[in-house]
């Protein structure tokens, strides 16, 4: 794929871009094909997090929990903010948090990437460690997620659709949305 290479620089006035959604989105796959393609740095905040605190975010959730993780998060995702053109992809719950979703959407261009629940379900299924899919139904909890989650995301102001397809033709959606935002 082509390097937008006049699209980096025009941007940067904005700040990174933010990739925001549910958990088996693609927001970490997604964002490296999107950064790649726009020239810029990805950055995985979830991986971020896991350097910051010497643990994985499974062991983080199993010895201090969902608000100690939570707290962490918003710490590397506002270290993450510096103004320079990357693109970030958040945990599905980071932009669930006040203070996150606030700084990404003053900072940051917000790109929410939605999917249907079956497209999740399967997704999930590729890759364990997802501490709020443990021991439960993946389908139910994404379901449920999904019911809560969906009315703040749409609070982003790109809204992208990500198919059962490959991950380059949401990258192509992605970019398309960027240009017409400009």
């Amino acid at each position: 794929m082509q390097r937008n290479s006049k699209f980096p620089a025009t941007h940067a006035k904005r700040g990174p871009i933010v990739l925001v959604g549910m958990m088996g989105v693609g927001k970490s796959t997604v964002g490296r094909r999107l950064a790649a393609r726009l020239g810029v740095a990805f950055v995985d905040a979830d991986e971020e997090i896991e350097k910051a605190a010497g643990l994985s975010i499974t062991e983080i959730f199993a010895r201090y929990g969902e608000p100690h993780f939570r707290d962490g998060e918003r710490r590397v995702i506002a270290r993450l903010m510096d103004g320079a053109p990357k693109v970030i992809a958040t945990g599905g719950g980071a932009f669930m948090q006040d203070d996150t979703r606030a700084l990404i959407l003053d900072q940051a261009t917000a790109i929410w990437l939605d999917a249907d629940i079956d497209v999740l379900v399967d997704r999930v299924s590729r890759r364990e460690g997802r501490p709020l899919l443990k021991d439960r139904d993946p389908r139910t909890v994404l379901t449920d997620l999904a019911a809560v989650r969906n009315p703040v995301y749409a609070l982003a102001p790109i809204h992208v659709k990500s198919i059962a397809a490959p991950h380059d033709i949401t990258v192509d959606r992605i970019m398309e949305h960027l240009t017409a935002w400009q």
